[in-house]
């Protein structure tokens, strides 16, 4: 977990692992006059809450909770490896209750990160001198409007989340939290603080190389478009419109220039800090930070041996935790429901350079972005081997179903068609490799960034409030900009002009595809509204849609007793 070094009481009421006195408030006595002495002290300050933050996109199980409650990803009984008590399952089918650990651990996850940027502003708020600290305004008001975006960026996920949520703008002298607002009172207040913030803020191209992890007027805008584009869902009010204008500006270089890359991968290579298409990334590195990478993401989203695989031993092997949800049956049926089954949604564009399985080709290069099938090594001994399981010695051949395969080799049709949460072994599954995992001898391993908001985002977001404007041609041209490195030059995988193959399925589909992974899979099934009525893998349609949203923890309650459950729990 991101270490915390500075508590306030309000930390202490909506974070459980804290004390017990709750009456206590902590560093009432020390202001912005006596605690910052000099500019690296103010830097100190201003970029405390980032690093948290940047934990912050797997940590308090945020992740697993976006993508194991959608069709996407799994965490399946694997002959009783990740049963856990059956927390995992009832994410899928969506029957947690508060009393599960992870829906305290999301808002504490993401309140520390409010608290920590909120307690940073009020420093930075209180300078009156900034020559003191050798700084000019316009810098000071720099870094306070880069902190009110990120503290924006994590409302919008704590409104995401939870819907009926607690603004935090105060922390000095607070001895307990504040009341829970309708969400369209945090809808106003996260939009005002991003408009705001957005003129003080500085450009892409005003940073340089020191662009990536910093909020730019280009990444306030963008939290824009996802706050108008599933502002429906929030508050009942649509705001596509508000959500193209952003779009367009954006892509017209208003808030900065941007461009896409050429290459599929090139957004989540090594290099992609400087990347044209990252709006807002957090910086990685093997040295130092690299959350994306870790146990509670991408590590744990693939096979046991598959770093052998990839030449790839600094850390010993993984542990498949996620694998992408099958689509097909024990016999290699498809399922005839529409959502879900991830890789055949790949594989309907059978040129797509994607679907190729995942391949280190040297010098820092790589194909495909799927583990299936056999993955071979070589071993210590210097001998071809292949990745094996930790339930017998066998070879695993990975295919895009669950069951029960063991040893089974391709093709052959097995005894038992059971195929559920709570029966898969470790053959079960494809897995997703979107960032690259190099050998231990490349330079650049583990050095790529988290792109949090990639300008693909921007297009996808426009296409969608043309195609629910009835413009299906303009959203298919704009599918298309992206779509079109994903396939050879003239393939006929692009869309149609006229955009008549768009459906209401195929953009759920394509927003997939492009972004499958990246976190936000369950906020796009409820944006389209089949989140709760859906159907896909082992998961019937809920009974209601109180589920939308996740309760908040007992845990949380306990020590906020201010706060209302949400409805439905």
């Amino acid at each position: 977990m991101a270490p915390i070094l500075r508590w306030t009481a309000l930390s202490l009421l909506l974070v459980v692992s804290s004390c017990t006195n709750l009456d206590e408030v902590l560093y009432d006595r020390i202001t912005s006059e006596n605690f910052l002495q000099t500019r690296a002290d103010v830097t100190r300050d201003f970029l405390r809450a980032f690093e948290h933050c940047y934990w912050s996109i797997q940590g308090g199980n945020t992740f697993m909770l976006q993508e194991n409650s959608s069709d996407e990803l799994m965490t399946i009984n694997r002959q009783g490896d990740w049963y856990d008590g059956g927390q995992f399952q009832r994410v899928h089918y969506h029957t947690w209750t508060p009393n599960d650990g992870y829906t305290s651990d999301a808002w504490n996850a993401l309140y520390q990160g409010v608290n920590l940027a909120t307690n940073s502003l009020e420093d930075l708020q209180g300078i009156t001198d900034p020559a003191k600290f050798e700084m000019t305004q316009a810098e000071l008001d720099g870094m306070i409007a880069e902190l009110r975006t990120l503290r924006a960026w994590l409302n919008i996920r704590l409104l995401d989340l939870y819907r009926n949520i607690v603004l935090v703008t105060q922390i000095k002298g607070q001895s307990q939290g504040g009341p829970q607002v309708p969400p369209q009172e945090a809808v106003a207040f996260i939009e005002q603080e991003l408009k705001d913030a957005l003129p003080k803020l500085p450009t892409r191209q005003s940073l340089g190389e020191n662009a990536v992890g910093r909020w730019t007027q280009g990444g306030a805008a963008a939290l824009l478009v996802r706050l108008y584009l599933n502002a429906k869902v929030y508050t009942g009010t649509d705001r596509f419109a508000d959500c193209a204008t952003v779009c367009q500006d954006i892509i017209a270089g208003k808030y900065g220039n941007y461009a896409l890359e050429t290459r599929w991968d090139a957004p989540f290579d090594y290099n992609n800090a400087n990347s044209p298409e990252t709006i807002f990334g957090f910086p990685g590195s093997f040295g130092l930070t690299h959350w994306q990478y870790d146990s509670g993401m991408y590590w744990w989203a693939m096979p046991i041996q598959a770093p052998r695989y990839f030449g790839f031993t600094d850390w010993g092997d993984s542990n498949p935790k996620y694998a992408l949800q099958p689509g097909r049956d024990v016999d290699s049926v498809e399922y005839n429901f529409a959502l879900g089954k991830p890789f055949i949604k790949f594989q309907k564009y059978a040129d797509d350079y994607r679907v190729k399985k995942y391949k280190n080709l040297g010098n820092s290069k790589r194909e495909g972005m799927f583990l299936y099938g056999y993955l071979p090594y070589v071993n210590s001994s210097g001998r071809v081997d292949t990745v094996r399981g930790s339930k017998g010695p066998y070879a695993l051949f990975f295919r895009d179903q669950v069951g029960m395969f063991l040893g089974a080799k391709p093709g052959t049709k097995i005894a038992d068609k059971e195929s559920n949460m709570n029966h898969g072994d470790h053959s079960s599954g494809v897995f997703p490799v979107k960032y690259p995992f190099y050998p231990s001898d490349d330079p650049n391993k583990i050095s790529s960034a988290y792109a949090e908001i990639r300008l693909a985002e921007i297009y996808y977001s426009l296409a969608e409030c043309r195609y629910r404007a009835g413009n299906k041609a303009a959203a298919a041209v704009l599918l298309n900009t992206v779509r079109a490195r994903n396939y050879p030059a003239g393939s006929p995988s692009l869309y149609k002009p006229d955009g008549s193959q768009l459906t209401d399925q195929e953009m759920l589909d394509e927003w997939g595809r492009e972004f499958l992974v990246e976190g936000r899979r369950r906020t796009d099934l409820i944006r389209w509204g089949v989140f709760n009525t859906g159907r896909w893998w082992d998961k019937e349609p809920d009974p209601d849609d109180h589920t939308a949203i996740f309760p908040i923890g007992q845990n949380v309650l306990n020590v906020s007793p201010q706060l209302k459950q949400n409805p439905g729990y």
